[in-house]
């Protein structure tokens, strides 16, 4: 029998539509919460349990998005009348909003990264030729290179107005000596990472993962209070532009398949019977006097 009384699927859904209708208005969480008949916080609270963000993030996303589609076009508006018509108050938040969400600037967006100037070099791991690109802020991409026309053509593809040296500079000697020396010393290895809030945090829980141990795309999924998002835990792993930094290769599924790697289900096989070698070798070694 229908009571009348809405579900908490049913104010969700209205939610999301009012927030999709009024994007513009940059409607708070208070309007938005009055409009569904809950307090701020169990509106927050409830959203966040069947988006998966909470409804600031998914204002933002839809925000950025139309932002981004006006400067897509071919003669796309200046970045104020984007920020304006997009429900912003100027161009200095459009800028705010690009870094948190995009990694880069809406100039550098709107210009495909042609301001971004970008290193790379090829070198060799103890898993074949890796190809590892750096900006000023640190590493921006490192892939296993089978084929270096087909990795270099990635890395294009990635930031397709960029300007690219074929150089080598020390964050590219820092991320590559991860191979030799103590993990520990991850820390000072500097990213510059771009990709959505989402896989930005995937990325930064791979990151927790001890060397030789290994995780699984469910745990992953329940440490980011989302434990119904492990498809898209998967997606954002194999999304991962730094290879072995990253340690996607230590996810593996529920059932103990190792499951699939961008750069090879051998690879990852290599790779997880070498940690976990080098591990063992570290604990069974006598302590030093």
């Amino acid at each position: 029998m229908t009571t009348g009384t809405p579900n908490n699927y049913q104010r969700i859904a209205e939610a999301i539509h009012y927030i999709q209708a009024n994007f513009r208005n940059q409607p708070d969480l208070d309007e938005v919460a009055k409009k569904v008949h809950l307090s701020p916080f169990h509106f927050q609270r409830m959203f966040h349990e069947w988006a998966g963000v909470t409804p600031k993030k998914f204002l933002q996303y839809l925000t950025i998005d139309h932002a981004k589609a006006m400067l897509q076009v071919e003669d796309p508006p200046s970045l104020f009348d984007t920020a304006i018509e997009s429900g912003l108050s100027g161009s200095g938040r459009l800028h705010d909003l690009f870094i948190t969400i995009e990694g880069m600037t809406p100039g550098e967006y709107k210009n495909g990264g042609s301001y971004l100037v970008i290193n790379y070099s090829f070198a060799e791991s103890p898993f074949g030729e890796i190809l590892v690109a750096s900006t000023s802020k640190g590493i921006c991409h490192m892939a296993f290179a089978d084929d270096q026309e087909l990795a270099f053509g990635e890395l294009q593809r990635l930031f397709p107005n960029a300007e690219f040296r074929q150089l080598v500079d020390l964050a590219q000697q820092n991320a590559l000596n991860i191979f030799t020396r103590d993990w520990s010393k991850l820390s000072s290895i500097k990213l510059h990472l771009k990709g959505t809030p989402f896989q930005l945090k995937v990325w930064e829980t791979l990151l927790k993962i001890p060397a030789g141990r290994l995780s699984t795309y469910g745990k992953i999924a329940a440490s980011l209070e989302n434990p119904l998002a492990a498809r898209a835990v998967g997606t954002a792993i194999g999304d991962n532009p730094v290879a072995f930094i990253i340690p996607c290769h230590r996810v593996i599924r529920s059932t103990g398949v190792l499951g699939d790697y961008h750069w090879g289900s051998t690879r990852k096989t290599a790779l997880i019977g070498w940690e976990a070698s080098r591990l063992s070798t570290n604990e069974t070694s006598p302590a030093n006097d």
